[in-house]
């Protein structure tokens, strides 16, 4: 063998060359020995997980797990010990990770084993499927949107076709009821004829809702301001509430005109506000809100069925019982209704729906057991309006003064991820955290935070405003920025006010984002 040959295969050359792959390798490599303690790790595993090489070795690895991985991971390499029984091993899987900011993240695992000096190793290799997993969870949201938009399509046209035929069905009838009423002489057959005409209009009354619902009905559409329709149908949704329930208006100045039938919009104000108030029985509070939206392609993400372009947005929050997902997806169908037999036809939320629909805009409804629903309706800005106002939006999407470091807590991943990539644009150092909890400990270890973004209601035993208030605690002087998908009004909104807490309405624009985090960074400490 020529010397050179030699000097290639001697040991050191050859641990230097594995160690050169390993340290230029861009997937997370980790070496463990059968206590799980671990003997190596590469950069990538660094950058991973946030930990320098000198604070892992001699760790036991499930400080990278999760829980209940790290729970059952000793017992899984000593059942493998004991039976031999792969579980993982030669195998590969997805699981999750722990990073040492306390956040988790999905990846996937392949584990070998090896033999060296008569003691037994486990080599992992570790890749970041974050990205991929944002995109699965990206396209089943579009596939659920897209499935349940051709559903409403296809139940709107069969609705219309039925609600067509008898309406001429309806014709006849109440045209030969018309005919036989001169005939008729005595007073017990005029009062059965009665009922008979009752009847029809119902039945009319019906088909009307129906068509509505198909987007089959006649608009007369109106160039329209939708502050003036919200107050002139107050006084009467007082009286149709009750005394238990407490109304009250949020409406923007200068809101855009929009095009579309105000008699049928006044009715699906009407119609969302009396569904409101059956959902609280024991009474609560019911928010109408009017505002401006641009929604750009980044909204599109969000509300696909609406292209970007200018919106006006009416908003109905009630703090009442909330409903589950799969409730909530089937409110706007025709006849469907939770209400007990008697209390309602199921044809309120879908003539909103048919109505919205056939004015050229999109509705969603965002709601949660126990904490109320928001129903939004979106209808495009009327033509010929000026764009000088949205230009003027557009014109803070950054901010040069952003120095400041963010912690987002949002349960959402997609709209944790949004979120993120927006402070990110803006010019902020951004930290997450999935839950309330997870922010508090991150706060608890000492990591640099100017401002706290939370949601107000989230999973973890903890909602926004008790985040808020123990990071204050913990760190007198921090800032705290809300966001909800409710009004204010109904996320404790006195008690925020006295906590100077404000809230940030979601869906929200980037401006709005930029001037909420400017205008918070810049109030003095709140008083501990």
């Amino acid at each position: 063998m020529s010397q050179n040959a030699a000097e290639t295969s001697s040991p050191a050359v050859q641990a230097a060359k594995l160690r050169g792959i390993l340290e230029s390798a861009v997937t997370a490599i980790i070496t463990i020995d059968h206590r799980g303690l671990i003997e190596t790790v590469n950069p990538a595993t660094e950058r991973l997980f946030g930990y320098g090489a000198a604070e892992l070795i001699g760790q036991n690895v499930k400080v990278l797990m999760p829980q209940p991985y790290r729970a059952e991971h000793d017992g899984y390499i000593a059942n493998y010990a004991g039976t031999g029984v792969k579980k993982i091993i030669g195998i590969g899987r997805e699981v999750s990770g722990r990073r040492k900011d306390g956040t988790t993240f999905p990846l996937h695992l392949s584990v070998s084993e090896f033999d060296a000096e008569g003691r037994r190793y486990f080599t992992g290799m570790i890749h970041d499927i974050s990205d991929r997993q944002h995109v699965e969870d990206a396209l089943r949201e579009s596939e659920r949107q897209l499935a349940q938009s051709q559903k409403m399509e296809a139940v709107g046209q069969l609705t219309g076709g039925i609600a067509h035929d008898f309406n001429n069905l309806l014709l006849v009838v109440t045209g030969n009821l018309e005919l036989l009423e001169p005939r008729l002489l005595d007073d017990e057959s005029r009062a059965l004829l009665k009922e008979a005409q009752d009847a029809a209009a119902l039945g009319s009354k019906l088909t009307d809702q129906l068509l509505t619902f198909a987007r089959r009905r006649h608009m007369d559409a109106h160039v329209i301001q939708l502050n003036d329709l919200v107050v002139s149908v107050t006084d009467m949704l007082r009286r149709t509430l009750g005394e238990h329930i407490t109304l009250s208006t949020s409406l923007a100045p200068e809101v855009w005109a929009t095009r579309a039938d105000p008699g049928q919009f006044q009715s699906a104000i009407v119609n969302m506000a009396v569904n409101a108030r059956d959902a609280m029985a024991q009474g609560g509070k019911l928010v109408v809100e009017t505002r401006n939206m641009v929604f750009d392609e980044q909204h599109a993400d969000f509300h696909s069925e609406l292209p970007p372009g200018e919106y006006v947005q009416l908003s109905i929050s009630d703090s009442g019982t909330g409903m589950p997902p799969d409730v909530r997806d089937r409110v706007f169908e025709p006849f469907f209704t939770t209400k007990e037999k008697g209390r309602g036809t199921g044809l309120g939320l879908a003539m909103v729906y048919g109505f919205v629909k056939q004015s050229g805009g999109h509705v969603t409804i965002y709601s949660e057991v126990g904490h109320g629903t928001t129903i939004n309706l979106y209808l495009p800005r009327a033509d010929g309006a000026s764009v000088e106002d949205a230009a003027g939006a557009k014109k803070a999407d950054t901010d040069t003064r952003a120095r400041e470091t963010i912690l987002v807590v949002e349960d959402d991943e997609r709209v944790r991820q949004l979120t993120i990539k927006r402070l990110k644009l803006i010019g902020y150092q951004v930290l997450e955290a999935h839950d309330g909890p997870s922010a508090l400990e991150m706060l608890r270890r000492g990591d640099e935070v100017d401002l706290v973004f939370t949601d107000v209601i989230m999973p973890g035993g903890l909602s926004g405003r008790e985040v808020a208030i123990r990071a204050r605690e913990m760190k007198p002087g921090i800032k705290v920025l809300l966001t909800s998908g409710y009004a204010e009004e109904l996320v404790h909104g006195d008690e925020l006010q006295r906590e100077r807490l404000k809230v940030l309405r979601k869906p929200y624009q980037q401006a709005d984002l930029v001037a909420a985090l400017r205008d918070v960074l810049a109030e003095p400490p709140a008083a501990s």
